[in-house]
C-alpha cells in the first residue's frame, strides 16, 4: 500500500496549474509584473464571478521560485541581507534555509491585530513579558498577500495593507508594542464590482488593475471547460501533464527577478511615460512611477535590458485604466487609440526567447494573444475579447433604459388626474419621459436614530470594533480590543488573595480580562423610494429629483453604505435595484428611470416595506434609511390616499429611521409630503434642502435681508 502523500504534495495537486489557466493574458501578465518587482503595489483584479481570479492568483504561489530565508527567524529575513531592524534579530550568525514561497491569504472578517500583530496575551498576562506575536503581513514577507473580495474588507485594513506593499515595510504602534518589520509581498486583491466598488483613494493605491470577463468565443470557452473537467477528474495527471510549462515559467520568473535591477529606463523613455500619463489626465505622480516600475518589470520577463515602447505600452494598459476615474459612478477604462497616438510606433524588436509553454505574455500593442498551450495541442489559436467595461457586468441591460421604453406613446396630457381618489385605473397611454440628472453635489448628513451595533462605516453612530473607547465589558463571544486598565482594576483587588508579594508581578486570571467598548459609526442600507409619477416629471422636476438622489448615492458610497431602490409610478412600485454595495448600479438605474403616470405611494411604501424586512432577516444588525422622495400626492386605485396613510403608519410601527424629501414646488404647496412625514414619523426636508450648503445659505440670506432692519432700529435708538 503506497504511504499516503504529505500536505504539500496534496496541496500541489490540488492546485490548478498557472500555465494551464486560458483566457486571462492580462491578469497573469499583471501578476508576473508584480512578481518581477513588487514595488510595483500589487494588482486588483475586477471582474464577474466565475473567471478564475482566485484559480489564476493560487496557481501563481505554485511557480514562485523558492525564497531563502534565514533559519528561525519569524520575518523570513533574506540571509544576504538581514533586516537590521528585525525583531528577531539581530542574525549572527546567519543560518540560512530555503522554503517554498508562500501565498498568505486574507479572510474578509479578519481583524487589525491578526493582520499587523499584536500583543502576545499568553505571554503578556502569564509571564508578564512584552512579546509582539507577528501577523499577516509578516507571514506575507517575500510571497503573496491575496485578499478575495477586497471590497468588502474594512477600509483602514486596506491602508495597513497598501501602505505595506508600497513601503515594503510594517509599523505596529499598539498596547504597548512599537515594532517595525519587513514586509515586501505582492498584494493581490480580487473583487466583484457588482458587490461595491474601492473608493478611489484605495484604488489609486494599486499598482496595476485588470478587467477579466469570461471569453465570448466559443471555442476558448469549451477549452477551459474541457481543462477543468479534465483536472477535476484526474488533478495529479493533468497536473504532471503542465508539469514542464510549469518548471519553464518559475525558471523564466528567477531569471527576471535577477534582471530586473539591471534593465535601463532611459531619459526619453522616461519623459515618454510622463507624456503619456499627463495626455490621460492622471492625478498626483503615484501612476508615472509605477508605469515605470510595470515598464521595467516588463522588459526584464522578456530578457530585455533597456525599456521600449513596447514594454511602456504593456504597463500603461494595466496602470492608467483605474486612475481616469473622476468620480465614482465613472467605469474604469484606457483608450488605447489614443495610447498609441502618444507612443507611435514600436521599436524593432530584438530578438528573445519564445514565452514557455502557456506562460504569460501580452500582445505587444498588436490586440492579438495567442495561447501557445493550444496551439501545440492542436487547436486553432483564439482570443478573449479586450477587457472594458462592455465585457463587464456593468454593461448587462436591465430594461429600464431600453428604446421601447423611452419611446413617448401618444397622449393627450402626460399630467395627472385631478381627482385624487379616481376609481378608474391608470390609462395605459401615458406620456413617459426620461429626464438627465445634473451634477451630482455634497449632501448633508442624514442618520439612523439611536446607537446601532452594526458594521462599521461613516453613516449613524454605533458600537463597533474601531473607534473611541467609551467603556469596557466582560468577554462576550465578539472580538474587540483588549482594555488594558480596566483589566489591571479587575485584578487589582484581589492581589492579597492571590499571594502576590511587595514589588511581584501583578496575578492576572482569565476572569479579570476586560473588553473595550468602542463607538465610532456605522453603515447602513439607504433604500430609496423614488416617485418616478406624472406629478414628479411636471415642471421638470424630475431632473433636479434625479440629481438629488444621485447625490445621496454619491454619499452612501463615501460612507460604505449598502443602497436599494424603489420605483413607483402608474399603478405599480418595482424593486428597480435590491440591496447591494454597487452604487454604480443604482446610478444606471437611476439615470435610465422614465417617468409618467399616476402616483401609488401605497404601493411604493408597502413595497418598501417588504423590502426591509426581507433585508431585516438576512442582516438583523444592519439599521436601514428609508429616505422617501415624493410630492406626497396620492393617485392611483380606489382609496388612494386613505391606502398611503395606512401604509405609512405600518411602516412607522416597524420603527425605521425615515426621511422625506419633498418635492413640491411653486407658491401654491399642500403639504402633502410633509404630512407623510408626519405619519411615517420621519425628518422633513425641501429637496432644495438636501446639499450640505443649502441650510447655512438660507439662513445667511435672511440674515442678509435683517441687517439693514436691525441696523435701522438700532440707530433709531441710539
Amino acid at each position: 500500500m503506497p504511504a499516503p502523500p504529505t500536505a504539500r504534495t496534496a496541496r500541489a495537486s490540488r492546485t490548478f496549474p498557472f500555465s494551464a489557466v486560458v483566457g486571462s493574458e492580462d491578469l497573469a501578465l499583471a501578476l508576473v509584473l508584480t512578481t518581477v518587482s513588487p514595488e510595483v503595489g500589487g494588482v486588483l483584479v475586477r471582474g464577474e464571478k466565475g473567471t478564475a481570479k482566485t484559480t489564476t492568483v493560487r496557481a501563481l504561489a505554485a511557480v514562485l521560485p523558492p525564497v531563502a530565508v534565514v533559519e528561525g527567524c519569524r520575518f523570513s529575513c533574506d540571509p544576504t541581507d538581514p533586516d537590521p531592524s528585525c525583531p528577531d534579530g539581530p542574525h549572527d550568525p546567519v543560518v540560512s534555509t530555503s522554503r517554498p514561497a508562500k501565498l498568505v491569504e486574507l479572510p474578509v472578517g479578519a481583524t487589525e491585530d491578526r493582520v499587523i500583530g499584536s500583543l502576545d496575551l499568553r505571554q503578556a498576562l502569564g509571564a508578564g513579558d512584552v512579546v509582539y506575536s507577528p501577523g499577516l503581513l509578516a507571514a506575507a514577507h517575500r510571497g503573496l498577500l491575496y485578499v478575495d473580495e477586497v471590497n468588502l474588507l474594512h477600509d483602514h485594513l486596506v491602508d495597513l495593507l497598501l501602505d505595506a506593499a508600497a513601503t515594503g515595510r510594517s509599523t505596529v504602534e499598539r498596547e504597548g508594542v512599537s515594532i517595525a518589520h519587513a514586509s515586501r509581498l505582492v498584494l493581490v486583491g480580487t473583487m466583484n464590482p457588482e458587490e461595491g466598488e474601492l473608493r478611489p483613494q484605495l484604488l489609486d493605491r494599486f499598482g496595476l488593475t485588470v478587467e477579466v470577463a469570461a471569453p465570448r468565443d466559443p471555442v476558448l470557452r469549451a477549452e477551459v471547460v474541457r481543462r477543468r473537467m479534465a483536472y477535476d477528474a484526474d488533478p495529479d495527471t493533468f497536473v504532471a501533464s503542465w508539469a514542464d510549462a510549469e518548471t519553464e515559467v518559475r525558471e523564466r520568473l528567477a531569471r527576471a527577478q535577477a534582471l530586473v535591477g539591471h534593465v535601463e529606463l532611459g531619459d526619453a523613455e522616461l519623459l515618454l511615460i510622463a507624456q503619456v500619463c499627463a495626455a490621460f489626465e492622471v492625478d498626483g505622480l503615484r501612476a508615472d512611477l509605477v508605469t515605470a516600475r510595470a515598464a521595467v518589470a516588463h522588459a526584464a520577463w522578456h530578457g530585455r535590458d533597456r525599456v521600449t515602447k513596447a514594454d511602456i505600452r504593456a504597463a500603461a494598459r494595466l496602470s492608467l485604466p483605474h486612475r481616469r476615474r473622476r468620480n465614482p459612478f465613472d467605469a474604469p477604462g484606457l483608450d488605447e487609440d489614443l495610447l498609441d497616438q502618444l507612443l507611435g510606433d514600436d521599436d524593432p524588436p530584438p530578438p528573445e526567447e519564445p514565452p514557455p509553454g502557456n506562460a504569460p505574455d501580452d500582445s505587444e500593442g498588436t490586440g492579438d494573444a495567442t495561447d501557445p498551450g493550444d496551439a501545440q495541442a492542436g487547436d486553432p489559436p483564439a482570443t478573449p475579447p479586450g477587457p472594458g467595461p462592455q465585457d463587464g457586468p456593468s454593461s448587462t441591460g436591465d430594461g429600464n433604459g431600453q428604446p421601447q421604453d423611452r419611446e413617448p406613446e401618444p397622449s393627450t396630457s402626460p399630467a395627472e388626474p385631478s381627482t385624487p381618489d379616481e376609481q378608474a385605473p391608470a390609462p395605459q397611454a401615458v406620456a413617459l419621459s426620461v429626464a438627465a440628472p445634473g451634477q451630482a453635489y455634497r449632501t448633508r448628513l442624514f442618520t439612523a436614530r439611536g446607537v446601532g451595533t452594526g458594521t462599521a462605516g461613516r453613516r449613524s453612530r454605533a458600537v463597533t470594533t474601531t473607534g473611541r473607547t467609551v467603556g469596557s465589558t466582560l468577554p462576550d463571544g465578539e472580538h474587540r480590543p483588549l482594555h488594558l486598565s480596566a483589566t489591571v482594576r479587575a485584578a487589582a483587588p484581589h492581589q492579597g488573595v492571590r499571594g502576590r508579594t511587595p514589588g511581584g508581578r501583578l496575578q492576572l486570571v482569565g476572569t479579570d480580562l476586560r473588553h473595550a467598548v468602542t463607538e465610532g459609526r456605522e453603515s447602513n442600507l439607504v433604500l430609496l423610494a423614488v416617485d418616478a409619477s406624472g406629478s414628479m416629471a411636471a415642471r421638470k422636476r424630475m431632473a433636479a429629483v434625479k440629481t438629488a438622489v444621485l447625490s445621496l448615492l454619491l454619499d452612501a458610497y463615501q460612507r460604505r453604505d449598502k443602497v436599494g431602490l424603489v420605483t413607483f409610478r402608474g399603478n405599480e412600485a418595482v424593486l428597480a435595484l435590491p440591496p447591494t454595495s454597487s452604487v454604480e448600479v443604482a446610478a444606471r438605474r437611476l439615470t435610465d428611470l422614465p417617468s409618467g403616470g399616476r402616483t401609488p405611494l401605497a404601493e411604493g411604501l408597502l413595497r418598501a416595506a417588504e423590502t426591509l424586512r426581507l433585508e431585516r432577516l438576512r442582516d438583523p444588525r444592519r439599521r436601514p434609511l428609508l429616505v422617501v422622495v415624493t410630492d406626497g400626492r396620492a393617485t392611483s386605485g380606489p382609496d388612494a390616499v386613505a391606502r398611503s396613510r395606512q401604509a405609512a403608519e405600518l411602516l412607522r410601527a416597524t420603527g425605521v429611521s425615515a426621511l422625506v424629501i419633498d418635492c413640491e414646488t411653486g407658491r401654491m404647496t399642500l403639504g402633502l409630503a410633509a404630512d407623510l412625514a408626519v405619519r411615517l414619523g420621519a425628518d422633513h426636508v425641501k429637496l432644495g434642502e438636501v446639499a450640505a450648503g443649502s441650510l447655512v445659505d438660507a439662513v445667511r440670506t435672511e440674515r442678509a435681508a435683517l441687517d439693514p432692519a436691525l441696523r435701522k432700529t438700532q440707530g433709531r435708538a441710539a
